[in-house]
């Protein structure tokens, strides 16, 4: 990239909260989220030039469209900011993200505020599941069935079945990890709730089938979050780095990024890849060019990995596509302990969708704020080790819309 992209922090509201029992608008969590990244990083709010958020059905959840309006009234200094609403189904943060990178990039703007956020839980499973069902397309794959996104994963791992075998223990054991990272996030949906890997592996009432091979312990959650991070040029950085009193160096850039987008139908998407060692080719085409533009000549020169895991078979997925295996080997890196906290390459040290919380629209920049995290040794009881590049990887829809980012530093 031409212009660095710094990453200057941000903030995270709790993600088991349930802000519609708190009597709150989806208004409120934007306003918590924004002062909470000025108050964390320290960023003057007369010094943000733009704002973009990233949502995917917030007039859906909560009747509301004309998102960005919704910045301008979290700061008076807001007033007349010129903002906008992005939407790629769960990959709707990750996208916001790369507009504010692409403006910075043209020289329109130096500091942008970007938002991503998801109201969900003001409507029953049943309800939400048909509202999930619009990120695929709605008329062939999810009208009038219940819970359609469960079971356009679950195919992914009959895909992945069908071509390489797939055992049920290992995404039982994606699971288990997850939750196991969780514990350690103190902002994590399910840091206080129960998981085992005997639980992970049973299929009884405490643990039912959702859809096709996808049990409750396969599944991400339904969350309410808001994630807001400020992304600024280098004449910014360097201003923002004299007032902390730091070298602009100490501040983690993105370094490189990656987004590609397939087929909106699953069926079109095993049909084009057939012949491809890579069951999600251009998924794998994101990650790839995310490594290209980052200087990096594959997996093993980053660190850790936040990763889309939906369901546990999109972690599957991931684990070949990152290239920790062969393709359709993901389950080496599983056995081998690659993908554990303290593990080579830890994929969600955060604990992932699965663990932390799915909040849809705001997923990509929960991501990259873990990713900032990581890489600033600010991630707590979750932190890797040493860790200096941070991969991420965003999925909208059934592996549609694919987003990468690394964040961190040169070296």
């Amino acid at each position: 990239m031409s212009e660095p992209i710094y990453l200057l922090g941000g903030y995270q509201t709790d993600l088991a909260r349930n802000w519609q029992k708190e009597n709150k608008h989806i208004s409120a969590m934007f306003n918590e989220a924004v002062a909470g990244a000025l108050d964390a990083t320290g960023v003057q709010p007369e010094d943000v030039q733009v704002g973009h958020v990233g949502n995917f059905a917030a007039e859906l959840y909560t009747m509301q469209g004309h998102l960005g309006a919704f910045l301008v009234e979290t700061d008076p200094a807001f007033s007349g900011l010129p903002t906008g609403r992005h939407e790629a189904a769960c990959a709707s943060g990750s996208i916001a993200l790369l507009a504010a990178m692409a403006e910075i990039q043209a020289g329109w703007y130096d500091c942008s505020l970007v938002l991503g956020v998801e109201q969900m839980k003001t409507v029953d499973s049943a309800r939400g599941g048909d509202f999930l069902g619009t990120a695929a397309w709605y008329e062939r794959e999810a009208k009038g069935v219940a819970y359609p996104f469960p079971k356009l994963f679950g195919r992914l791992g009959d895909e992945y079945d069908k071509r390489f075998g797939l055992k049920d223990e290992h995404l039982a054991r994606i699971s288990t990890i997850n939750y196991a990272n969780a514990k350690k996030n103190p902002l994590a949906q399910t840091r206080n709730w129960y998981m085992s890997e005997q639980h992970a592996n049973s299929t009884d009432r405490f643990n039912s089938v959702i859809g096709g091979r996808i049990k409750i312990s396969d599944a991400s959650q339904v969350t309410d979050g808001a994630i807001a991070v400020f992304v600024a040029s280098r004449k910014y950085a360097e201003e923002y780095a004299r007032r902390k009193g730091v070298s602009v160096d100490s501040l983690p850039r993105i370094l490189g990024w990656g987004h590609h987008t397939a087929p909106l139908e699953f069926d079109a998407k095993v049909a084009e890849s057939k012949d491809n060692p890579y069951v999600l080719p251009h998924t794998r085409a994101a990650i790839t060019d995310a490594f290209r533009r980052a200087g990096i000549a594959d997996v093993w020169g980053i660190d850790a990995i936040e990763t889309h895991d939906c369901f546990t078979t999109s972690e599957y997925m991931a684990i070949d596509h990152f290239g920790l295996t062969a393709p359709g080997k993901s389950w080496q890196a599983i056995e081998e302990g690659v993908i554990e906290l303290d593990g080579q390459v830890p994929i969600n040290p955060s604990g992932g969708l699965i663990g932390a919380g799915h909040p849809v629209g705001g997923t990509g920049v929960r991501q990259v704020m873990d990713a900032y995290r990581q890489v600033t040794d600010t991630a707590g009881g979750y932190q890797v080790n040493g860790a200096r590049r941070v991969a991420t990887l965003n999925i909208g829809g059934s592996g549609t819309t694919s987003v990468s980012f690394i964040v961190g530093y040169d070296n």
